[in-house]
C-alpha cells in the first residue's frame, strides 16, 4: 500500500533500477559524432552503439519474462543489473568498432532482464490506487537515468575520452545494483508459472485479442522511434553551423531528461485521478507540438521544443505501460515483454533509419519522418479513449 516502508523501498529500488537500465543502455548516444569520427563511420552506423543494445534487448525480453515467470521476478532483476554493469566496463576496452557493437548488444541483452520484470513486479507487488505513482516513478528513474547518463558521457569525452565515460558509467551500474540487491523487498504475490511453448503461444494470443493492447504495443513501438530519433541526431545538427556547439554543450541538452522525471510522475497521478484515456491522447500531443518546435533556427526555440517533446513523451510511456500492465492481467509479465520488445524495437530501427533522413534531407526530413510516427499515436490515443474498461478493477479509468 502506499506510505508503507515497504512501498518506500520499492520505489527506491525500482526507480534505481530504472535508473541504471536507461544509463547503461543510453550512454553511448552524445558520443555518435565522436565514434563517427573516431572509428570512420557515418553517423547511421556510429548510432548502432544505440541500436545494437535496444534491439538485442528487445529480442531477450520475451525470454526473459518467461524466465521471471519461472524463477521470480528479482533474482532476474538483480542478476540483470549485475551482469549489465561488468559488460559497460569491458566496453570501454575495445580495440575496434566491431567489438564495441558486440558487447553494446551483449548488455542489451543482458538488461532485458530488468524491465521485462520490472512491470509485472510492481502490477503484482503494489496496490492498485497506487500503481500510476509506483510506475510512473519508475519511468521517472528511466528518465533520470538516461539524462544522467549521457550527460555524464557527454563531459567525461570532453575532458577524457569516450573509454574513460564508459567505465564511469559502468562503475555507476555496480552501484546501483548494490542498492537494487539491497532495498526492493521481497515478492509475496508471485507465483511461478510454467514456462511451456503452449502456455506461452495461448497467453500471447489472448494479449493480441484484446481490444487495447495491440495498439499501446504500437504506440511503444513508435513513440519511442520519434524519441530516439530526434536525440539521435540532434548532436549532429547541434554541431553543425550556424550553431558550432562542443561536446558537453550538445550533452547539456540531455539535462532536459528532468522534465521527463517530472512528467512520468506527474502523468502517473493524473492517471489514477481521471484515467489514461483522457490525459493520454493530451501528452501525445504535447510531444507532436515540441517536434514542430524544433524546426526553427532559433537555439531556444529548438531547445524549448525538445523540453516540450521530452515531456509528453515520458508522459505518454508511463501512462501505455501502466495501462498494459492493467489490461494484461495475469499475464502481466508477457504483456511488459511484447511492450517493451516494441519499445525497443522502435528505439532501434526509427532510431537508426532517421539517420538515413538526416543524409538525404538533414533535420527538416527526420522531423518529417518523426512527425508522421508521432501523428499516428495521436491517432491511437484518440481511439483508445472509446476503449471500454476491462471491469471493475479499471473502474472505469483504464
Amino acid at each position: 500500500m502506499a506510505g508503507t516502508p515497504a512501498f518506500q523501498r520499492a520505489n527506491l529500488a525500482m526507480f534505481v533500477g530504472g535508473f541504471a537500465t536507461f544509463a547503461l543502455l543510453y550512454g553511448t548516444q552524445p558520443m555518435l559524432p565522436l565514434f563517427a569520427a573516431s572509428f570512420g563511420v557515418n553517423p547511421a552506423s556510429a548510432s548502432l552503439t544505440v541500436s545494437a543494445g535496444t534491439a538485442a534487448l528487445a529480442l531477450a525480453l520475451i525470454p526473459a519474462s518467461v524466465l521471471a515467470d519461472r524463477v521470480g521476478r528479482q533474482p532476474v532483476m538483480k542478476g540483470a543489473l549485475a551482469l549489465a554493469a561488468v559488460l559497460s566496463i569491458c566496453c570501454a576496452l575495445v580495440s575496434d568498432f566491431g567489438q564495441l557493437l558486440v558487447l553494446r548488444a551483449l548488455l542489451g541483452a543482458t538488461l532485458a532482464g530488468l524491465p521485462a520484470a520490472a512491470m509485472a513486479y510492481l502490477g503484482e507487488e503494489v496496490a492498485p490506487n497506487a500503481q500510476g505513482r509506483a510506475m510512473g516513478l519508475y519511468i521517472a528513474g528511466n528518465a533520470l537515468g538516461g539524462m544522467s547518463g549521457r550527460v555524464l558521457a557527454a563531459l567525461l569525452t570532453e575532458w577524457g575520452s569516450w573509454r574513460v565515460a564508459l567505465a564511469v558509467l559502468g562503475v555507476l551500474g555496480v552501484i546501483a545494483a548494490a542498492v537494487f540487491w539491497r532495498r526492493l523487498p521481497p515478492s509475496r504475490h508471485f507465483r511461478p508459472r510454467a514456462a511451456s511453448i503452449g502456455r506461452i503461444v495461448r497467453d500471447a494470443r489472448d494479449l493480441f485479442a484484446d481490444a487495447g493492447l495491440p495498439w499501446l504495443f504500437l504506440t511503444a513501438f513508435l513513440a519511442m522511434g520519434a524519441f530516439i530519433g530526434l536525440y539521435n541526431y540532434l548532436g549532429f545538427r547541434l554541431g553543425d553551423a550556424p550553431f558550432g556547439l562542443s561536446q558537453s554543450a550538445i550533452g547539456a541538452i540531455f539535462l532536459l531528461y528532468v522534465v521527463g522525471t517530472w512528467a512520468s510522475a506527474w502523468a502517473g497521478l493524473l492517471a489514477d485521478r481521471h484515467g489514461r484515456r483522457n490525459v493520454q491522447w493530451i501528452m501525445v500531443a504535447i510531444m507532436l507540438g515540441g517536434l514542430l518546435l524544433t524546426l526553427s533556427d532559433t537555439l531556444a526555440v529548438i531547445i524549448a521544443g525538445v523540453a516540450v517533446f521530452t515531456f509528453g513523451f515520458f508522459a505518454t510511456h508511463s501512462l501505455a505501460s501502466g495501462w498494459v500492465g492493467r489490461r494484461a492481467q495475469e499475464r502481466r509479465a508477457l504483456g511488459a515483454a511484447v511492450y517493451l520488445c516494441c519499445y525497443y524495437l522502435g528505439s532501434s530501427s526509427i532510431g537508426s533509419l532517421s539517420g538515413i533522413a538526416w543524409y538525404d534531407g538533414r533535420w527538416t526530413a527526420v522531423v518529417a519522418i518523426l512527425g508522421l510516427c508521432t501523428a499516428a499515436v495521436l491517432g491511437i490515443a484518440l481511439r483508445l479513449r472509446r476503449l471500454a474498461p476491462l471491469g471493475p478493477a479499471e473502474g472505469g479509468k483504464g
